[in-house]
């Protein structure tokens, strides 16, 4: 009979447990939770954000100038294209490139057409010519005639009054009847009739002369001017320069067959440059002749007004030409540049500095006061490159935050650390 088992039985020495106290884990889940609350902010609805990652600036009161950028490029004032004057064919006498001063000889146009009229038009001024020289003649001769009917009549008066004075002498002392008295009376009747007829034809004729011949050369004027227009034609088939520059681009080619009006090159004025500057349509309303413009070309800052502004919009811009205020030295054509167009002056304009919030729309902001920041509501008005008015919302002194707000997610407080 077995009585127990205790002869089996073996005496074990426990050993030391080494499990952490629970205190230990209870610090440890409080420190991770301080660090979350720390990170997502001791607030509900709030973000704690490092402030030097930041773009804080202050609300002032100043003047605000409101502008607009623009970009653009050197061009010259005066690039005149050149045209032929008639139809014919061209003989270019530059290349491009080539430098011409005002009056040079840069191409000839020969026109057939247009020196075989002027061969017949001088032909017609020539036959004209001599018309007129024979009705010179032909007055001259005219005119003898007529004097020599009038001188005529002169002397038949002249003999008919003095038989007349004959026969009253005659018939006082009875020597001749009284009816060779009345033939005496009637011959000194019929010669003053004569004469006072000849005087008559001899001033209508000579008025008749005049009228002709002042026709005649009436007529040789007006072919006169015909010649002197087809000479200017023809002498403008001589083609100057109208600039001093150089010859941009050829249009045509050498002893092309060209018609009137025709593009033949185009020449740029190197002495008179502008500025071609393209702004966005946006503000196209805005743009008025006269308006200051600051342009940077490269180290240099110029400033000059609007010139010209184009009516039309080409790919969402508006084309306007800048007048420099002095002439420059040491541009180009072609040389890029940039520009500020001064819209408008303002004194006493509640702003802040532009930033990137305005990509949110420019209602809310994040206003800082001490270690946190409030999203509040504005208004905004004008902008300016650099600057935005501000209308209401915020007040003089106060700090915003202008830089994005893309990672914030409209949170109502931001923790500033």
């Amino acid at each position: 009979m077995i009585k127990d088992t205790s002869a089996q039985d073996t005496s074990v020495t426990p050993k030391r447990s080494y499990k952490k106290p629970i205190t230990l884990v209870v610090l440890t889940l409080a420190i991770i939770a301080l660090c979350a609350q720390a990170f997502m902010g001791s607030n509900s609805g709030s973000i704690s954000v490092d402030r030097a990652s930041l773009q804080i600036a202050t609300v002032n009161m100043s003047r605000l100038v409101r502008d607009v950028a623009a970009s653009g490029k050197i061009v010259a004032a005066t690039a005149p294209k050149v045209y032929s004057p008639q139809r014919g064919y061209v003989d270019l006498l530059v290349k491009a490139g080539d430098q011409v001063n005002q009056g040079d000889t840069i191409a000839l146009v020969e026109s057939p057409e247009l020196t075989n009229e002027l061969k017949q038009q001088l032909s017609v001024l020539a036959r004209l010519d001599g018309e007129l020289q024979r009705k010179h003649l032909e007055a001259r001769r005219q005119k003898l005639s007529l004097t020599k009917t009038l001188d005529l009549a002169q002397v038949e008066l002249n003999a008919a009054d003095r038989e007349n004075r004959r026969a009253k002498l005659s018939i006082e002392k009875n020597l001749i009847s009284q009816i060779d008295l009345e033939k005496a009376v009637d011959d000194l009747a019929r010669a003053k009739l004569s004469y006072k007829h000849a005087q008559q034809e001899v001033t209508l004729a000579k008025d008749t002369l005049a009228f002709e011949l002042k026709a005649a050369e009436r007529d040789l004027a007006r072919q006169q001017l015909i010649v002197d227009d087809l000479n200017r034609q023809v002498s403008n088939l001589t083609i100057k320069a109208s600039v001093n520059g150089i010859v941009g681009n050829l249009l045509v080619q050498q002893k092309e067959a060209v018609t009137q009006s025709q593009p033949l090159m185009t020449l740029v004025d190197l002495s008179n440059f502008e500025a071609q500057l393209q702004v966005p349509e946006s503000y196209a309303n805005e743009l008025g002749l006269g308006m200051e413009v600051e342009l940077t070309l490269g180290a240099k800052k110029v400033t000059g007004v609007l010139s010209a502004i184009s009516p039309e919009v080409n790919n969402r811009e508006v084309t306007t030409r800048v007048r420099f205020d002095k002439e420059l030295e040491g541009i180009r054509q072609n040389q890029r540049l940039t520009a500020r167009i001064l819209l408008e002056n303002r004194d006493d304009v509640l702003q802040v500095k532009r930033g990137a919030f305005m990509q949110q729309g420019g209602t809310r902001v994040y206003k800082v006061t001490g270690d946190t920041a409030q999203l509040v509501d504005i208004a905004t008005g004008a902008s300016s490159i650099n600057a935005i008015e501000l209308i209401h919302g915020v007040s003089p002194g106060d700090q915003l935050i202008i830089s994005s707000y893309d990672n914030f997610k409209q949170a109502p407080t931001l923790l500033l650390r």
